[in-house]
């Protein structure tokens, strides 16, 4: 298996996609190594937070082109592209926070995976791309999740030039939250993770398949949900838990419940 699961504390897990021989391509293997394993993190009651980083030169150059090319037939390349946006739609669904932690090339696929993760972090020098145009190949399922997160005009230049953007214009358009040196980069983003996986399990859950729930819906209709959800937060221990630890100025104890 070409990924690879370390434990970076007893709650936080780092995913590698560890194939730099491909500069970590979403071949079919590696997509169906990497939807096991996050289906497996995701119900993994010690786990709270997954850093998601590639292997070598770079984070992901998307798929694996010469397997793209040895399909020839139309059911094979469907398989593939739905298999792809299985994966995604795993992390997005998925109950626990996911963040991306980019080096060298997030390109195509690669740069959906980015924008997938719920929260992002790169090197200075690190780019992004949806060069698909450069080869033919309009990159019509990574803008999927790549024009839900940034805006219009610069998703459509990114779509139509296929020109790379640097990580301080990634950031800028709302890819990814932030960028640090190379030094700096684990650190910075095991301290979000650390920051998150202190809070409630539960309550994180409950969040983060809330948001992604109401942004989809009409105005009312998400606030609707949303006062739905909020109560059945409220009803849970840990809100109570919340709420008393914060009036009698102490540490909330979590209970996950």
């Amino acid at each position: 298996m070409n990924i690879k699961v370390i434990k970076q504390q007893k709650d936080i897990s780092k995913v590698i996609i560890n194939d730099p021989k491909t500069y970590n391509s979403l071949s079919t293997k590696n997509l169906n190594d990497l939807i096991k394993v996050f289906k497996e993190l995701d119900n993994d009651k010690k786990v709270k937070v997954i850093i998601l980083e590639g292997a070598g030169k770079g984070f992901s150059a998307g798929h694996n082109l010469k397997e793209v090319r040895g399909l020839k037939k139309k059911e094979k390349y469907q398989k593939l592209f739905n298999l792809c946006s299985k994966l995604m739609l795993q992390i997005t669904e998925g109950r626990k926070p996911v963040i991306a932690k980019i080096h060298g090339a997030a390109f195509a696929a690669g740069c959906q995976l980015v924008a997938s993760c719920d929260l992002a972090y790169s090197t200075k020098d690190a780019l992004f791309a949806t060069p698909g145009v450069n080869i033919g190949l309009f990159c019509s399922t990574p803008m999927v999740a790549v024009s839900r997160q940034i805006h219009k005009k610069p998703m459509m230049k990114m779509l139509l030039t296929g020109e790379p953007i640097k990580a301080d214009y990634a950031k800028e358009i709302g890819l990814i939250n932030d960028y640090y040196s190379k030094s700096k980069l684990n650190s910075e983003v095991l301290k979000v993770a650390k920051t998150i996986a202190s809070k409630s399990n539960l309550t994180i859950k409950i969040g983060k398949q809330a948001f992604y729930k109401q942004l989809e819906m009409p105005l009312r209709k998400a606030y609707a949900y949303t006062s739905k959800m909020m109560t059945l937060n409220m009803m849970a221990m840990d809100a109570k838990e919340g709420i008393s630890a914060f009036i009698e100025k102490r540490k909330p104890v979590w209970k996950d419940k």
